[in-house]
């Protein structure tokens, strides 16, 4: 066979493929002659951002991704940890930023699927999902409709498939304006005996395409989502996929069951880039070539080319390598399920990557090189600046209980139940704590005790403010609010969402919120086993706030002592947990000066790994014991948002002293870290002062009592948990309707 080239390859078809032109000569000294159209596709497809991870490789080796309890680190469709009993959980997260902001429902919807395909080609079944949504200003006249969309996307997918949304995060920002972020988690539990893998093995096998048909959607989706936006947006329309969440459910039960049968020795969800990316990756893994014939995948659209094919990124797809002499079972399970089964290809000895297309040869590839010698890039960086410390005298004053009623309604720290209640919280009958508190927590099924909890986190102000420090604080804030639950935090996942890397200032972004996230997880035992890197969210040279999202993964040996963080009773006493001497008084970047009073000033608060550590496993302790009744971590809006909360989700009010010789201002909305808001029982108060908190080095002190219902705070005037409720629950559904 010859290979065809009916498309003449210009510079201006190069560059529209996302390729530099020292990419395209790297290319041609690699084949030794002019790339095909499709071959060209395919390159493009293999060297994007998306796929190669050629700007964040170097500094993705940095962090730390073993551990005791780790089976799966990062290489793999998901990262896989070990919770004991012969179990594991399975999970990872990954942004669907550029799709979602093109096509909001289909974008969001079809990063759901991708997600959660992650998770059951690696034989879990998925329990759990979360979701980190980042949005414009409120007032910017898409903003809505994004919301509106996303949030559509998300729970249309999520809820018809049949998993919880359990936790997650809505903010805004005027830099999200042309970029909005959409970050998908998904986690599900398997056998540890019972983990698939994507490397093939064995030559001669059959490559079996299985699920959906093919179709022209996404075409280009990855290439596409590793550029910056501009003016031409909407024509990037069509790369955007389509997703049917019920066709996954289906290939769900059919891969499982195909699984258990045994025919299974190699597994690929088709992903970014589509049938390359698959078929690349399950050959290269395995030192193995791939011989694929185009003719027998399943299409549902006519006159197809093979460019079309190899870069349609068309939902509910996989590709697997099968045992030969359990073909016919295979087909007959994916039959029954109503899913197209073809074998379209077949492992060949010669480390190639052929592609058939109508008799013809269209593709020739060296197998390996496709990914291994890949552009990798240590792009030039620079340090970001430090921010000027805050002036102790430069803090403007407000009344405490109006500042407190204008945050808990403004955009970022109003409930996001509208959001939530569009999702499906309980499905599968075994979430213990829906959205709303700390973490999301789900039981596991046929244990009698155990559950887990998930949360996802990340500060993209701080990150700004201090990149390191900013990436610290998001692996800190996740294993804090796991630890609020009682979990153990086990393992993380990132979704690392940053600008253009090829300017200095966001690669320099990048390299120290790494460096951050690598020191917090190897200080708090918290490694990284999964994760995406979303690069180039830009539009006209915009780009996002720095956006290092993690999500966290905890056990908790016995759920019915599991920490709620709503006042559970009267008359408890409030404990400070973590504070300084002073209790915390740091406003750098706080919620406090940005939101009512527009300010960004000073670096954000530091994080001592050491000292969270020592909270955190002070307080899982008290847990652990059944004497707390009611945790809740600090963070966004201090220690008066913090006990807000509590409030309103117990129903019950506290009074908390005031702090003599201290303005009461940074006392209340500081947002010093590792800090902890935990009630105890009035009779246990002396032993936890003294017997407890005995040579543990933390310090505790007895802030207030719960009762009432009314929230006081030092010398402000009460407020009501009526206006409380009133002031938080108000904004979203306000904003939403056009109010």
């Amino acid at each position: 066979m010859t290979i065809s080239n009916s498309v003449a390859i210009t510079p201006e078809l190069v560059a529209s493929h996302g390729l530099k032109p020292d990419e395209y000569q790297r290319i041609l000294a690699l084949i030794g002659r002019e790339p095909t159209f499709t071959e060209l596709g395919i390159f493009s497809a293999m060297w994007n951002e998306h796929c190669s991870y050629k700007s964040s490789k170097k500094w993705l080796r940095t962090l730390p991704t073993k551990g005791e309890r780790v089976i799966q680190g990062p290489g793999e469709n998901a990262g896989v940890v070990d919770i004991g009993d012969g179990q594991c959980v399975v999970f990872k997260m990954e942004s669907h930023n550029h799709p979602s902001y093109i096509e909001p429902y289909q974008g969001a919807a079809t990063g759901v699927g991708g997600i959660l395909r992650d998770v059951f080609t690696m034989g879990a079944r998925p329990i759990a999902a979360m979701n980190a949504l980042r949005f414009g200003e409120p007032d910017h006249p898409k903003t809505r409709h994004l919301v509106s969309g996303v949030v559509s996307g998300v729970g249309g997918y999520g809820n018809a498939f049949g998993v919880p949304t359990v936790g997650g995060e809505v903010n805004f920002d005027a830099r999200y304006n042309g970029n909005c972020l959409v970050n998908a988690f998904a986690a599900g539990l398997a056998r540890t005996d019972g983990i698939f893998l994507s490397e093939a093995k064995g030559v001669g096998l059959p490559v079996v395409y299985l699920g959906a048909k093919t179709g022209r959607d996404g075409v280009g989706g990855a290439t596409m989502a590793s550029a910056e936006f501009d003016d031409t947006i909407e024509e990037k329309r069509p790369t955007v996929q389509v997703g049917d969440p019920f066709t996954e459910k289906c290939l769900l039960e059919a891969c499982l069951e195909l699984m258990a049968s045994g025919a299974v020795i190699a597994i690929q969800d088709m992903g970014a880039a589509g049938l390359t990316c698959s078929a690349v990756e399950m050959g290269a893994k395995g030192d193995l070539g791939i011989e694929l014939d185009l003719d027998k995948v399943p299409v549902r659209e006519e006159r197809m080319s093979a460019y079309e094919m190899m870069l349609s990124e068309s939902q509910e797809r996989m590709l697997m390598v099968l045992k030969p002499e359990l073909e016919q079972q295979a087909e007959a399970i994916f039959h029954k399920w109503g899913l197209d089964f073809a074998i379209v290809g077949k492992t060949t000895d010669d480390l190639r990557f052929r592609v058939i297309h109508r008799q013809e040869e269209v593709a020739n590839l060296p197998i390996k090189e496709l990914g291994d010698q890949a552009p990798e890039y240590d792009r030039p960086w620079t340090e970001p600046k430090a921010r000027a410390p805050l002036p102790a005298g430069d803090v403007p004053e407000m009344d405490v209980a109006d500042a407190l009623l204008k945050m808990l309604g403004g955009p970022d720290l109003s409930s996001r139940r509208w959001v939530w209640e569009q999702y499906d919280t309980l499905i599968l009958a075994n979430t213990l704590q829906i959205p709303g508190g700390d973490a999301g927590v789900v039981r596991i099924d046929g244990h009698p005790t155990k559950a887990l909890a998930f949360s996802s986190d990340v500060t993209p102000r701080y990150c700004e403010a201090d990149p390191f420090e900013g990436g610290k604080q998001a692996v800190a804030e996740c294993w804090r609010n796991l630890t609020a639950t009682g979990a153990l935090p086990l393992a993380a996942t990132d979704n690392l969402n940053f600008g253009n890397p090829e300017r200095p200032e966001i690669m320099g972004q990048f390299v120290k919120a790494v460096q951050g996230i690598g020191e917090a997880c190897r200080a708090l035992d918290f490694p990284i086993v999964s994760g995406n890197v979303s690069l180039y969210n830009e539009t006209n040279g915009q780009g996002i706030l720095p956006t290092p999202t993690i999500g966290g993964v905890g056990l908790i040996a016995d759920w019915s002592k599991m920490a709620r963080i709503g006042f559970s009773a009267e008359g408890e006493a409030i404990i400070l947990v973590g504070a300084p001497a002073s209790w915390g008084t740091h406003l750098g970047q706080s919620i406090y000066l940005r939101d009512l009073f527009g300010r960004a000033d000073g670096p954000p608060p530091p994080v001592d790994l050491a000292h969270e550590k020592r909270v955190g496993d002070l307080v899982r302790s008290l847990i652990e014991r059944g004497v707390a009744t009611a945790v809740h971590d600090i963070s966004d809006g201090g220690l008066a948002v913090a006990l807000a909360e509590m409030t309103m989700m117990g129903g019950i009010g506290a009074t908390v002293n005031q702090l003599k010789d201290l303005s009461p201002i940074p006392v209340f909305f500081g947002e010093d870290q590792g800090r902890y808001l935990v009630t105890i029982p009035r009779e246990k108060v002396d032993w936890f002062l003294g017997e407890f908190l005995k040579d543990s080095g933390v310090f505790a002190p007895w802030i207030g009592v719960t009762g009432g219902r009314e929230l006081k705070l030092g010398d402000a005037r009460a407020i009501s948990v009526d206006d409380l409720r009133a002031a938080h629950e108000g904004w979203f559904p306000k904003f939403m309707n056009g109010n």
